[in-house]
């Protein structure tokens, strides 16, 4: 293995949780009850497929407004501190002093990738920035994931892929890398067990394994 590409919210720093919390929030101001399926269906995307999804759930007819409103406060949160996964600057740092390619893929904006890495201290590891807005097709779609591995010059199917959502190990498996759960929000179910290559309590764990398997 030569490369790793990180996914970012609820992977690298706790933010999944925030984005939940402000898509529930905007759901009240406009007076719906999502169903428990949206957070599933949402996590991960982007663009065109992530409006589809605020379409369905929100019973509006164009998801963009909501979209913007969701990510203008998300940002003005952010701006203020970015919460660290425990193991974050670990993982990256053996990963940078053992030789690896790093990439950030990201559904997130690439101009708030770069402020959270800033932030964090954490830019100093990474090789490529690659955000979901960049790509025609957001996750579960494998676009991103295939636009890191060129980033760094490393063939995808020797890219340790880490996520924490099921659309991301759904784009991690199409895409042909290795993807490695770190679940935040969501559960591991069977479908995940089959298409990871492993699921880790927390990036701990995964820099245990990858450096396992490194060794052998």
């Amino acid at each position: 293995m030569k490369g790793a590409i990180f996914d970012m919210d609820g992977l690298m720093f706790d933010t999944e949780r925030i984005w939940q919390d402000t898509w529930h929030q905007i759901a009240s101001e406009h007076h719906v009850v999502l169903d428990p399926g949206f957070g599933k269906a949402v996590t991960g995307t982007s663009g065109p497929k992530r409006e589809a999804v605020i379409r369905e759930y929100y019973h509006v007819s164009d998801g963009h407004p909501i979209d913007e409103e969701c990510v203008k406060r998300i940002h003005a949160y952010l701006e203020k501190t970015v919460p660290e996964k425990p193991g974050i600057h670990e993982i990256l740092s053996w990963l940078h002093d053992h030789g690896y390619k790093i990439a950030v893929a990201s559904s997130t904006e690439s101009r708030q990738i770069e402020h959270n890495l800033e932030m964090t201290n954490t830019r100093q590891y990474i090789d490529a920035v690659c955000s979901g807005t960049q790509v025609a097709h957001s996750k579960p779609a494998p676009d991103v994931f295939l636009y890191a591995a060129e980033c760094i010059h490393v063939p995808i199917a020797e890219c340790y892929i880490f996520e924490d959502a099921f659309n991301g190990i759904r784009a991690a498996y199409n895409a042909g890398g290795v993807g490695i759960m770190v679940p935040d929000t969501q559960a591991p179910d069977e479908e995940m067990r089959q298409k990871a290559h492993a699921i880790c309590r927390d990036l701990n764990e995964a820099l245990a394994l990858i450096q396992k398997e490194s060794a052998q």
